[in-house]
């Protein structure tokens, strides 16, 4: 880990990090915020995942999370979207297909397997290192995240329940198989077996018993691509699987980081009760 950059907010600092990455076979960037407390203790972190198009410096920069994460006493955790650099394969007229758009997934598939390995490296690799080398409670973290990045929290909570305290999700990508965008980075990066698209699809995974002990999703009314997103698939799919899920539909939203920033200091404080809990 090199620290690239340091900034103090609320009392404890918010540093942005490059390291090499194993899993996805190229320098990968993250920031992390570190609240006071973790000065003189270990602290539970909780990780949120970004969406299409982004880098870790959205969130950090537009959501106002690091304020409720210094209330709580928690780490945040902002990794990249996707591998990146010289040799990492894209697609450069595609904003949905390649670098900034990796999709949570392990890709099988010709040009994607060398670098786009971003499941291995959120749920294992990231944690790992961190829990080695910050003041982070091993074991004890929580995952959020927005739109593809809601996607990525949800399959990772739901295909390792044993490694997070919680899951919630912005407007997420709830059923990636049924809709444009997943079918055409599932069919890049996994192949043409469709079957082998539903151990990365959350209402799949509901379906055939995958579980949490609880979901929070909040989805905007009036988010220009509500049709993408599915909602109403994950939510049969709960219903009929007793997934405890709490859907909150919230009238005139958008999918911007507007909706993500009036929300989101009911999250932090949502996986931060789960984390003391532990």
């Amino acid at each position: 880990m090199k620290l690239i950059e340091s900034v103090k907010e609320f009392s404890g600092f918010l540093n942005r990090y490059e390291h090499e990455s194993e899993a996805c076979n190229c320098t990968m960037t993250f920031s992390v915020f570190l609240p006071k407390e973790a000065e003189g203790a270990i602290v539970p972190t909780l990780y949120w995942l970004s969406g299409l198009t982004c880098t870790d410096d959205n969130v950090r920069t537009k959501a106002g999370m690091q304020r409720y994460a210094a209330e709580h006493g928690i780490a945040l955790v902002f990794p990249d979207t996707s591998p990146r650099g010289e040799g990492v394969a894209d697609v450069a007229e595609r904003y949905d297909l390649g670098q900034g758009a990796g999709f949570y997934v392990n890709a099988t598939e010709g040009e994607w397997v060398k670098h786009y390995q971003m499941y291995d490296y959120a749920v294992n690799e990231l944690p790992n290192l961190l829990e080695d080398n910050l003041p982070l409670k091993s074991g004890v973290r929580s995952i959020s995240g927005h739109s593809m990045g809601g996607h990525g929290a949800l399959i990772c909570a739901l295909k390792n329940p044993d490694k997070y305290q919680s899951v919630s999700a912005f407007a997420p990508i709830c059923n990636p198989i049924e809709c444009g965008w997943g079918q055409g980075c599932f069919g890049a990066y996994l192949g043409d077996n469709k079957n082998d698209w539903q151990q990365f699809d959350a209402t799949e995974l509901v379906k055939t018993g995958n579980k949490m002990p609880h979901i929070l999703i909040d989805q905007g009314l009036a988010d220009e691509f509500y049709d993408e997103l599915l909602s109403e698939n994950f939510e049969k799919a709960c219903a009929d699987s007793s997934q405890a899920l709490e859907l909150r539909m919230q009238e005139g939203y958008d999918h911007s980081y507007h909706f993500i920033s009036t929300f989101i200091g009911e999250h932090v404080a949502y996986h931060a009760k789960a984390m003391r809990a532990e």
